[in-house]
């Protein structure tokens, strides 16, 4: 099963039940913690470790009445139908929502992930993905004080913002995501895209200095986006996320700095993100490093300034030649 994405995917379904049940055992109001000891309980065999929350993020909910009370679950299900029953004249649509006000609600998110290793290569670790979800009154159906909607995504997610408070409709909640495998993941992906910019992060990662003194998902997770191309053929995308609890570092170093003092500055960075090799991999994903720091690197390295590694030195000379952003 170690190589085989559909496997993996299949064996993750069969834990999908207890995932879900501890999600509707745990309530939010008790902690992060209580769920990470209800997730250890119910998956005994896997060392989930909670790595990152990630908040900041909504999704539209469904429809209600003026007095609050339940018109839809599904804002966008409940759209489409109501301009069909006005063989699709938004304008009438409007006009009625004017009438007989409504308002949609949204899913106000935090994303809960955790890991646990799943094999022996630094990406082989499943990452699971619980959700935060609290559904909150939004804006009024038709209504705004900017453009009158013309299509449907207009009237579901206008672009003017939501109120700075908005009412609460429910308690948060946690719902399960997603489990998946990520090496099975990447390794379905280099079939298709044998360059995808994520799976060179991932090699890069393994041939430097951080792949031997630190485990890759203590540092970094990675974002999946599945969606269908031209055939209706499912495929993904992926970013690295880094594990961090603010933002990351700033870089002590203007542009034109080189030898002791960027040594410094390198060393400065990777000490804070307790890991060799770290800024690279931050130049890359986070921006937090600028790129005029690679070239230099390389250009220290060539007039005979060795204060890196030669493999790390290796990585981003290939870097300069073949660029690409995960």
């Amino acid at each position: 099963m170690k190589n085989d994405m559909s496997a993996w995917q299949e064996y993750c379904k069969t834990l999908a039940p207890n995932i879900q049940g501890c999600c509707r055992a745990t309530a939010v109001a008790s902690g992060v913690n209580a769920l990470v000891k209800n997730i250890a309980e119910a998956l005994p065999e896997w060392s989930f470790h909670y790595r990152l929350e990630r908040g900041g993020w909504y999704r539209p909910g469904g429809a209600i009445d003026a007095d609050g009370k339940p018109l839809a679950s599904n804002l966008e299900q409940w759209a489409e139908s109501a301009l069909a029953r006005h063989d699709d004249d938004m304008a009438a649509l409007v006009e009625e929502l004017a009438q007989t006000p409504c308002y949609a609600t949204r899913l106000s998110g935090k994303t809960h992930y955790f890991v646990a290793q799943a094999g022996e290569a630094p990406e082989d670790f499943l990452q699971l993905e619980i959700e935060e979800l609290q559904e909150v009154k939004a804006h009024r159906l038709g209504a705004s004080d900017h453009d009158i909607p013309s299509t449907l995504s207009e009237l579901i997610d206008p672009i003017a913002p939501p109120p700075a408070r908005q009412e609460a409709i429910k308690l948060p909640a946690y719902n399960f995501r997603r489990l998946l495998h990520v090496g099975a993941t990447l390794r379905r992906m280099a079939v298709n895209a044998p360059d995808a910019p994520i799976l060179r992060f991932i090699a890069d990662w393994n041939s430097s200095s951080a792949g031997l003194a630190c485990v890759f998902h203590k540092q970094w997770l990675i974002a999946l986006r599945e969606y269908l191309d031209i055939y209706q053929q499912t495929q993904y995308r992926a970013q690295p996320i880094a594990i961090l609890s603010g933002k990351p570092s700033a870089f002590e170093l203007e542009q034109g700095g080189s030898g002791l003092n960027l040594h410094a500055a390198l060393q400065t960075f990777d000490r804070e993100a307790g890991y060799p090799f770290a800024w690279f991999f931050h130049l890359l994903s986070t921006k937090a490093v600028p790129h005029w720091v690679a070239q230099t690197v390389v250009e220290d390295a060539l007039n005979g300034f060795a204060y890196l590694p030669q493999r790390d030195v290796d990585v981003v000379r290939n870097w300069l030649h073949r660029p690409y952003t995960p």
